[in-house]
């Protein structure tokens, strides 16, 4: 009998990795994602890009707002009778009573070196914190917020460049490619998990929209790690005369002033450390995003200010 997998995942990062099983026959029995949202105005609903795909692929599935004391889905789970569940970025802690509905467990691809980042925003806070190294693993879900023993762990070096965004997507296709090289050996219980130092533990909380602003007494690279690491959402910025400026994209400069100051006719900003910040990107409070010349042209903030 051909074996069942569940897929339980949500954004974009999910989705190269339910291709990558679909496309090389893995039977796709199920998928399970979060429920459209609403857009900020109302006007728009928006399925996830898990559901898009699931769609496309003709694959049923399932959107339920909660999983936690929901009898109803976890009937309909149960009735599945799946042999393993792959989760990716699901978005919902799965309950205690659901991971006893298939035969080899659930799985989670985790965008982080466990112990390290455990939690909902991984890529960002390593990124934040000027990790050497990014990554992710392949670990066995338990009770506990990614906790569980792990089987896989793949490791990228993080270049100073490198935004959420970007890293994300790098990850998501090697995942997409080594679950391939592992799902057989964990369906055929040839995996090895071994549990994590959980004494070595970090958490990568979800980001508060209020962590991107930007302290300019602060180190640059610092700050650049920030801008990076908020791109695209929910992003760094500065306030200026009660505007709210959103930095896209910068790089470190070598320029030396009071924290805050401007320092060139292209927004160079002086931080705390004798180095700046050169805006290459900038998004002004209610517009579209600009490069930095074009945003210059008509804007009140010029050399000498300190913002």
């Amino acid at each position: 009998m051909a074996k069942k997998i569940i897929f339980m995942g949500t954004p974009m990062f999910a989705v190269p990795i339910l291709k990558s099983l679909y496309q090389n026959g893995y039977p796709i029995s199920h998928v399970y994602t979060q429920p459209p949202q609403k857009s900020k105005r109302g006007q728009k609903i928006n399925k996830s890009p898990i559901q898009g795909i699931a769609e496309t692929l003709n694959l049923e599935f399932r959107a339920p707002n909660y999983l936690k004391n929901n009898k109803e889905e976890y009937e309909y789970f149960k009735k599945i009778n799946a042999d393993l569940a792959v989760v990716v970025a699901y978005g919902q802690i799965i309950p205690k009573e659901f991971l006893n509905l298939t035969k080899k467990g659930f799985i989670n691809i985790h965008a982080s070196l466990l112990p390290k980042w455990r939690g909902a925003a991984p890529i960002q806070r390593s990124i934040m914190n000027l990790d050497k190294e990014i990554g992710f693993s392949i670990m066995k879900i338990n009770e506990q917020l990614d906790a569980g023993p792990v089987c896989y762990t793949y490791k990228l070096n993080l270049k100073v460049d490198l935004n959420a965004r970007d890293a994300a997507d790098e990850l998501s296709l090697i995942a997409a490619e080594k679950i391939l090289d592992n799902i057989d050996e964990i369906l055929e219980d040839k995996a090895n998990f071994i549990e994590q130092d959980h004494l070595k533990a970090t958490y990568a909380p979800k980001i508060q929209k209020s962590e991107g602003e930007i302290n300019w007494h602060n180190d640059a690279k610092n700050i650049n790690g920030k801008i990076n690491g908020l791109y695209p959402v929910p992003g760094a910025f500065f306030v200026y005369k009660g505007e709210r400026y959103k930095i896209l994209k910068a790089e470190i400069g070598n320029s030396i002033g009071k924290p805050g100051e401007v320092l060139s006719e292209y927004l160079e900003i002086a931080c705390g450390d004798k180095q700046s910040i050169k805006i290459k990107e900038i998004q002004r409070q209610g517009k579209k995003p600009q490069n930095i010349g074009e945003f210059m042209l008509g804007s009140r903030i010029k050399k000498g200010i300190i913002i």
